[in-house]
């Protein structure tokens, strides 16, 4: 009997889960019929689910007679510290990055545009290092693994506007062949890291791993950068090995998970 309770505890607590995950910037309150088919519970369930909901402050009821995130979420977020930024969240991963990888490691946010911009960086200990100069300044995709990375994650819609674009050669090694950058694509999204040299920043290489929130969807990237002369093929894959768990880290503190993020990749591929 006590494990036949327990069983039902645990379940209406995925079902209050399900619930809240179906709230977003796009669809801040819903109503119970929007929720029950959302989650696939009955409209009974779901009105039960709320009721408890709305009594612990999980959930909270709008002047339409809708429903919307309770105050209690929104006081735990405070109170916790959970960071409301990529950049919030990125940074005390970017430091333990550094520390690790010795290099300069950097936090890229994808731009409504076609473009990426650099948000900050911890920079190197090394007397020659990468040092980011460019913030605020949006840079065109895919340039550079952060580029790269950030694009093959992308809606495959969105990849084709870019690749069907005009595509600027920066560089002798800027990669401008579509077929080649689609290719690599594909095979960024199956190693989880992008990987760069000298291909927008004059002896410079770089990897870059996605970073996706709640919804799933890629938002921003982190990377690790050095000059030319300490950045071996074999070294590009050992820094790949570090910076594609830490971006999920950071991806864990903005609300991703894997079934979110499994279902947003799959949009990225034709």
């Amino acid at each position: 009997m006590q494990e036949t309770i327990q069983r039902g505890s645990v379940q209406s607590i995925d079902r209050a889960v399900a619930i809240l995950r179906c709230f977003d910037a796009r669809t801040p309150d819903l109503g119970i019929s929007d929720l029950s088919r959302a989650t696939g519970l009955s409209t009974s369930t779901v009105h039960r689910l709320l009721l408890a909901m709305l009594e612990n402050g999980l959930i909270r009821q709008t002047a339409q007679r809708r429903y919307a995130i309770g105050p209690l979420v929104a006081r735990l977020a405070h109170a916790t510290g959970v960071p409301a930024t990529l950049r919030d969240a990125a940074m005390p991963v970017l430091r333990r990055l550094r520390d690790d990888s010795e290099e300069t490691a950097a936090v890229h946010e994808l731009l409504p545009t076609a473009h990426r911009m650099v948000l900050d960086q911890v920079e190197s200990r090394h007397q020659l290092r990468r040092t980011y100069t460019e913030f605020g300044i949006p840079v065109p995709l895919p340039q550079g693994a952060p580029g790269k990375v950030l694009l093959a994650f992308s809606p495959w819609e969105r990849q084709v506007a870019v690749l069907t674009g005009r595509l600027e050669q920066v560089l002798p090694n800027t990669i401008t062949d579509p077929d080649v950058l689609a290719t690599q694509f594909a095979e960024i999204r199956a190693r989880g890291y992008a990987k760069s040299a000298t291909e927008r920043t004059q002896g410079i290489c770089s990897v870059a791993a996605p970073v996706f929130d709640y919804s799933g969807q890629v938002v921003g990237c982190l990377s690790i950068s050095g000059p030319e002369m300490r950045m071996s093929p074999e070294r590009l894959d050992e820094l790949g090995a570090l910076v594609a768990p830490a971006a999920w880290e950071v991806s864990e503190l903005l609300g991703a998970t894997t079934a979110a993020r499994d279902r947003g990749v799959q949009q990225a591929v034709r």
